[in-house]
């Protein structure tokens, strides 16, 4: 198995955002919700339309770990929710399948729809459903938010883990190699 990245540049976030927006509501708000909850995949699909209608924090029990998880609806995501659930009823779910009855699409069904959209705006990483969250946790970093925060919104067992899992580990191992020079090093400085 592939370990997939998160999308480190902006532009080719938004540029997934316009192309899903596009082509279809629904796949854009399952972007969107995960970019901006950094929710599991998991936890994402199992949400109704009552879990997030006329709020502005969502409370579940999370499927991987059980525990029970608060989040803020951050105030770029809520009016996409807005627009996107007018004339829905409470208990149909908030990303439904077209092929069944009030069902919501499957963990594949959202793994094919990013893999469609990356592809298309020419991302060339290993993208899939956990793109999403490490995707909201690499960019919640870069705009000053601590890993320490992070570690917690994550449920992770330390700041170590979450570093490696949005992928700043390897951005600073890229910027030591890149930075590394036997020119300004040697020959005259002894």
């Amino acid at each position: 198995m592939n370990t997939v990245e998160p999308i480190r540049d902006m532009d080719l976030v938004l540029d997934v955002a316009d192309y899903l927006k596009a082509k279809n509501e629904r796949d854009y708000v399952l972007f969107m919700f995960g970019i901006y909850t950094g929710l599991r995949i998991s936890d994402i699909l199992k949400l109704r339309v009552r879990d997030v209608k006329e709020k502005d924090a969502v409370y579940l029990r999370e499927k991987k770990t059980g525990k029970e998880k608060r989040f803020a609806i951050n105030d770029e995501l809520k009016p996409v929710i807005v627009d996107f659930i007018k004339g829905r009823r409470d208990f149909e779910y908030l990303l439904k399948s077209p092929n069944f009855p009030n069902k919501p699409i499957s963990r594949q069904q959202a793994y094919n729809i990013l893999n469609v959209a990356a592809n298309a705006v020419g991302i060339k990483d290993n993208i899939g459903t956990h793109t999403l969250r490490k995707t909201f946790g690499y960019h919640m970093h870069q705009q000053g938010v601590s890993l320490a925060t992070l570690k917690e919104i994550f449920n992770h067992s330390s700041e170590a883990v979450t570093a490696r899992y949005i992928g700043i580990n390897q951005d600073i191992q890229d910027m030591s190699i890149k930075g590394l020079s036997y020119h300004k090093a040697g020959r005259g400085r002894r």
